[in-house]
């Protein structure tokens, strides 16, 4: 993106966006608006919705308590997603939220909380899921929010994946210590789904069923033990830079 405008302001809409839409903004985005950004009635802000490409649009009927967007030119041609799904045993609040954003920086286009053994939080939320991936697309000038997708069981999750995509499973027991040279010897595949487990790691009867789930890249991320949050940026940098869309 060398001549993207990092400045401009952006916000993420879920209405269909075109040459003349106008849209009407709820309580939190019109605070957003109002109140954080400041705008002002003529102030232009950039608009995005995942599917039709990202829009200039201006700021009109400004009042205390309501205002309009009109989308006026596009800015940018909606781009296909990385099909990377980043797939996580849950953590708690506050790495979860850094871990959302930065998987959505990296390019992941699915989120998926897995329950394993050792797994700290059981539950989700993942309406504050999806708002930090929202939040991370709006600041870094991403096209699209990942998609958030329910809470699901290691066995289940193992059971459903598709038999062409390829499994990177992160594991600090992996015999290959270079996780390029792992990654380059995978086998062929359609998407990505990269792995991490919780603290603690998965236990050996989680392990062989991950091992046995079909095309999978078993790597280590080096010589010290990562937090998993820390973790998912080490992982998703090394597939897109290695696999993925960074080529």
């Amino acid at each position: 993106m060398p001549s993207y405008d990092f400045a401009a302001q952006r916000l993420f809409v879920d209405e269909r966006l075109e040459a003349g839409a106008r849209m009407i903004p709820d309580g939190d985005r019109l605070n957003y608006l109002l109140n954080v950004l400041r705008l002002r009635e003529g102030d232009g802000v950039l608009l995005f919705n995942g599917r039709d490409g990202e829009w200039l649009a201006r700021l009109e009927k400004v009042t205390r308590r309501s205002a309009e967007l009109v989308a006026t030119t596009r800015a940018r041609e909606q781009t296909a997603p990385c099909d990377l799904h980043y797939c996580f045993a849950p953590l708690k609040h506050a790495r979860l939220d850094y871990m959302a954003q930065k998987a959505t920086e990296m390019g992941a286009s699915r989120l998926v909380p897995i329950i394993t053994r050792r797994t700290q939080a059981r539950r989700v939320n993942l309406t504050r899921l999806r708002a930090n991936a929202i939040e991370a697309a709006e600041q870094c000038g991403v096209l699209g929010v990942p998609e958030v997708a329910e809470e699901v069981s290691l066995d289940a999750f193992l059971a459903g994946l598709c038999a062409s995509r390829l499994l990177v499973f992160c594991d600090e027991a992996a015999e290959i210590a270079d996780p390029v040279a792992a990654l380059r010897a995978a086998p062929e595949h359609e998407g990505i789904a990269v792995i991490i487990g919780p603290e603690g790691g998965f236990d050996e009867e989680e392990r062989r069923a991950i091992l046995s789930a079909g095309k999978v890249a078993r790597l280590a991320l080096g010589p010290r033990i990562l937090r998993a949050d820390t973790a998912a940026v080490a992982a998703l940098a090394i597939v897109q830079t290695t696999i993925g869309d960074w080529r």
